[in-house]
């Protein structure tokens, strides 16, 4: 295996399945996490520069796929192999993981928006939730007007509560306005979201491409508390009274996924024990935020609220250490998944439908056999009975050292 029999050909052949596949399904089929400092560059759009190489090299004849952990993303092996090959190669400003949202939150709850008498329109936060969906998925951040305005039109059509017109140019020149969506492609000022006529002159004349600001749309691609966090600062602040589901299944972030960080380039190794308590407070003050909010409102609708599971199962997954945290666990397997994980699965030890709650006091990370003796096993209710009492103990200690 060498780097250097990879040439322009493979490389561009590994960013069109890239584009064919998005970011996300592209980075978890050859196991890479997103790139931290160095991103490809082709037409103005980035990629992270370690996976398209290792997916290059499976373009090689009777070759394979390089795994993260058999060379380096960094300056002496696939950036410049890239440049070598007379690609651009950027340093990346993508936020880390652990970044604070708070900004963001911020930014969101002093939005300018119109009112009713039943509360604020929607139409900004339903663009917003449409493009943190596409950021999750790791589509393109930016897409042409015809695009934004086909998809903007259905979605307010549908989820327009509160009388709101399927009229994608006010909302995307509002938020462009206050700093959150970028505009390129155009000439002279980008007007202000007023007036009728002038507005649909305007984009049919200039048709811009348009999507979140970058630094934005780093935050919510690569930081699923980041994520958890905007969605629920939205929900908060414009969806009371309303049921704001339908939306967020539409747009793809009613599932536990939103709360999750692809894993990084090559595995990070232990945690700093501080980090980790810090991140664990956080995915629990998300939980604990929800729950207050909401109580067992979607309760009647389903079995769980993926805004509570997916930061509950995060924060477990902080707590355990990366080992099962049943007491009585005759040994977790040694294996790990393609992309390094340990084999572990978050599970409620109380059933909602019983009762149990989305939270990390009522959760436990379990080995696959010690989740199946938890779930079909004879002893399963005196198992239960000890998994209940250790993650509220293990929810009051907090994380282990990995």
């Amino acid at each position: 295996m060498t780097l250097t029999d990879i040439g322009a050909a493979q490389v561009m052949q590994a960013v069109e399945e890239f584009d064919r596949l998005g970011r996300r399904a592209f980075l978890e089929r050859y196991g890479f996490g997103p790139s931290r400092t160095y991103r490809l560059v082709v037409d103005g759009r980035s990629y992270d520069s370690k996976a398209i190489v290792g997916a290059a090299h499976g373009h090689l004849p009777g070759q394979r796929p390089l795994k993260p952990s058999e060379f380096s993303g960094g300056l002496d092996h696939a950036v410049r192999l890239l440049t070598d090959l007379g690609f651009r190669v950027e340093r990346s400003s993508a936020v880390e993981a652990d970044a604070d949202a708070d900004p963001l939150v911020e930014r969101i709850a002093k939005l300018r928006v119109a009112s009713t008498v039943g509360g604020p329109r929607l139409y900004q936060p339903i663009t917003l939730l449409w493009a943190v969906g596409r950021a999750l998925r790791g589509e393109p951040r930016m897409l042409s007007w015809e695009e934004t305005a086909t998809a903007l039109r259905g979605l307010l059509g549908r989820h327009g509560l509160r009388g709101e017109r399927p009229r994608p140019d006010y909302p995307v020149l509002a938020l462009h306005r206050a700093g959150l969506w970028s505009l390129e492609g155009h000439t002279g000022e980008v007007p202000s979201a007023h007036g009728d006529a002038a507005l649909h002159q305007w984009f049919s004349e200039q048709r811009p491409e348009g999507g979140l600001a970058a630094p934005v749309h780093a935050l919510v691609a690569g930081s699923g508390q980041a994520r958890v966090a905007v969605v629920g600062a939205i929900v908060e602040r414009f969806f009371d009274g309303l049921d704001e589901v339908p939306l967020l299944e539409e747009v793809g972030l009613y599932e536990d996924s939103v709360a999750d960080d692809p894993v990084h380039d090559g595995d990070a190794g232990p945690v700093d024990p501080v980090a980790a308590a810090a991140q664990y407070e956080k995915w629990c003050a998300l939980v604990d935020r929800r729950e207050a909010r909401d109580g067992v409102r979607y309760r009647e609708r389903t079995v769980r609220d993926p805004l509570r599971s997916g930061p509950a199962r995060r924060a477990v997954l902080i707590r355990c250490g990366d080992r099962c945290e049943n007491p009585e666990c005759p040994g977790q397997p040694d294996d790990r998944t393609d992309r390094g994980l340990p084999l572990l699965e978050v599970d409620h030890v109380v059933e909602l439908a019983a009762g149990g709650r989305d939270h990390p006091s009522q959760m436990v990370a379990l080995c696959p056999n010690c989740h199946a003796v938890k779930t079909r096993g004879r002893s399963r209710d005196r198992l239960r009975e000890i998994l209940l009492e250790v993650a509220l103990e293990r929810h009051r200690r907090g994380p282990l050292p990995s």
